[in-house]
């Protein structure tokens, strides 16, 4: 998926943070909590400029952003598709079903569509175990999947979305 270039709004809140934490110290978290506020995930340029205006190496950044799972360095779709891969989801077949997701969405665990419509995650579990195996799109819970009823879903999904 493709990121547009930042905008003059987006320097201007960059600008704004930078000025917030600046001349403070441990500020790696709070900074990246609230860029990723600002901008839904950790846009690399962002990370890379607040480095450098803070005077702060980029790789503390970028190592504090792939060490808690909270961040994220590329947006999330519009629709997030969290499969279950509990025990119960398990056992019913939900590791087929996250093969098909993947072959058709052309994606990878936790990936997002080259369209933006889809991002792809697994889930330790959604608390839906009688209804397994099971996914969440959004806050849409489907349950009773097969690789082919959790396709149908989704175009579903991308037909209201116009992208069908």
């Amino acid at each position: 998926m493709r990121t547009a270039p930042p905008t003059a709004e987006d320097r201007t809140a960059l600008a704004a943070l930078i000025a917030k934490y600046r001349g403070k110290r441990g500020v790696a978290i709070p900074l990246l909590a609230d860029l990723q506020r600002r901008f839904g995930y950790l846009p690399p340029w962002a990370v890379e400029e607040a480095a450098r205006e803070l005077d702060l190496p980029a790789a503390e950044l970028f190592g504090v952003a792939t060490f808690y799972s909270m961040f994220r360095l590329k947006p999330l779709g519009k629709h997030v598709i969290r499969l279950c891969r509990g025990t119960a989801c398990h056992v019913q077949g939900s590791l087929r079903i996250a093969e098909e997701l993947q072959r058709r969405l052309s994606v990878a665990e936790g990936d997002t569509t080259e369209d933006g419509l889809f991002t792809l995650q697994f889930v330790a579990c959604l608390g839906c175990c009688s209804l397994a195996p099971v996914m969440m799109v959004g806050e849409d819970v489907h349950g009773r999947l097969s690789p082919a009823k959790a396709v149908e879903v989704l175009e579903g999904y991308r037909a209201r979305a116009g992208k069908g």
